[in-house]
């Protein structure tokens, strides 16, 4: 390649990826920074609402990040000439058969994610879960942390959470 080639090869593939990506960088940005303030926006300012609006911030905020990325890299292999007709065949073909193999933990995050909007309980509640009763640790979007009486530390599952008796919001039942 001469030196008068390289500004005319230049221009062309490689200034194109470039474009993507920096559009790509921005729109994230712009999309990551929306979310984030609409959500803390939704749920106000508070221990326990920083705590819900941070889980679900992180949550959309991945998950953002990888259809943004995802999508610029399939971009620049198209203007790179690769053909991604295959890839995304074998990409969907590979997400069915995650999908069969991962139920448990789909649900597992699905009901993590509603338990977090519906604030069912949060760090410090004295919840009973099951046959488990105790104090909350930690919830997170596949599991609860819950410590018992005796110290025990127990992981539960959020998607196997069928029922919560939550003692710390007790108000009383007027006739």
């Amino acid at each position: 390649m001469t030196n008068s080639e390289f500004p005319d090869w230049f221009l062309g593939e490689p200034l194109r990826i470039i474009i993507i990506f920096l559009v790509a960088f921005v729109v994230r940005f712009l999309l990551v920074r929306a979310s984030n303030r609409v959500i803390r926006q939704a749920f106000g300012s508070s221990d326990r609402r920083d705590q819900r609006s941070s889980t679900i911030s992180t949550v959309l905020n991945t998950m953002t990040s990888v259809i943004i990325w995802g999508t610029a890299i399939l971009m620049a292999l198209t203007v790179l000439g690769v053909n991604i007709a295959p890839l995304l065949a074998s990409a969907g073909i590979a997400g069915v058969a995650l999908g069969f193999g991962a139920q448990t933990l789909v649900k597992d995050y699905i009901s993590g994610i509603f338990l977090i909007i519906e604030d069912q309980y949060g760090i410090g509640d004295e919840v009973e879960i099951g046959t488990v009763r105790g104090r909350v640790e930690a919830v997170a979007l596949r599991t609860t942390r819950v410590r018992d009486e005796a110290g025990v530390l127990w992981y539960i599952r959020n998607g196997e959470i069928l029922n919560v008796a939550n003692f710390s919001q007790n108000t009383t039942w007027e006739k």
